[in-house]
């Protein structure tokens, strides 16, 4: 789908699969930066927005003493009551989409990188971006990055990679893929090229929404 404004590129990714060091390179190179993660966190810290929707459906056990949601106390609930994801993600994500679409709308950028870590698992996100880019790597290197920069055991880390969208479901939406399975500076390689690409097609949308019958000239 073509949106209106800016160009938006959906970037998602498994967890583990190198998602922030693709964003921080296109950050490098101009682009401007949505992430839903750190959205999602503002609205969860002491005093965001959807902390007393978050204590009224969970209770007072999912929220810290200092007011914030307890991420480790919520994942416990999620994976016992398959239910409780559903009505989490019912409170977090009409917020994030408002709070999302208003920074995309306003973002400086010649074009706008949406982080979506759930891109494929939400098909309205795939209806707000001009082209999907999807961060890949194999599964085993995907759990032995997030064992060691979580420090969670194995059998957490793929009950978490059970949740998420497989491999083949994200390659298989991909208008764009970046292949993290090798060195920091193939990676750049490869996002500096799609950065060139973008800026391409940013150029070619502003023109055309110029053109666009009605359009300020």
């Amino acid at each position: 789908m073509t949106t209106t404004g800016p160009l938006i590129i959906g970037l998602t990714g498994g967890i583990g699969s190198g998602k922030s060091a693709v964003t921080n390179r296109f950050a490098a190179q101009g682009a401007s930066i949505v992430d839903t993660d750190e959205i999602a966190h503002s609205l969860t810290t002491p005093g965001g927005l959807a902390i007393e929707q978050i204590r009224d459906t969970f209770g007072d056990d999912v929220i810290t003493p200092e007011g914030a949601l307890d991420r480790d106390a919520m994942r416990e609930h999620v994976f016992k009551d398959p239910d409780a994801r559903r009505r989490l993600e019912t409170i977090l994500h009409p917020m994030i989409r408002r709070i999302s679409d208003a920074l995309c709308q306003a973002a400086p950028g010649p074009y706008v990188v949406l982080a979506v870590p759930l891109l494929v698992e939400s098909a309205s996100y795939r209806e707000r971006v001009d082209r999907v880019c999807v961060v890949d790597c194999p599964v085993e290197m995907q759990v032995e990055r997030v064992r060691l920069r979580n420090g969670l055991d194995v059998a957490q880390i793929r009950a978490i990679i059970a949740t998420q969208a497989s491999r083949d479901a994200r390659r298989a939406i991909a208008d764009d893929i970046i292949d993290n399975a090798g060195s920091l500076e193939a990676l750049h390689g490869q996002v500096d090229h799609l950065h060139a690409h973008y800026l391409e097609r940013a150029r070619s949308k502003a023109a055309a929404q110029t053109n666009m019958p009605g359009s300020a000239r």
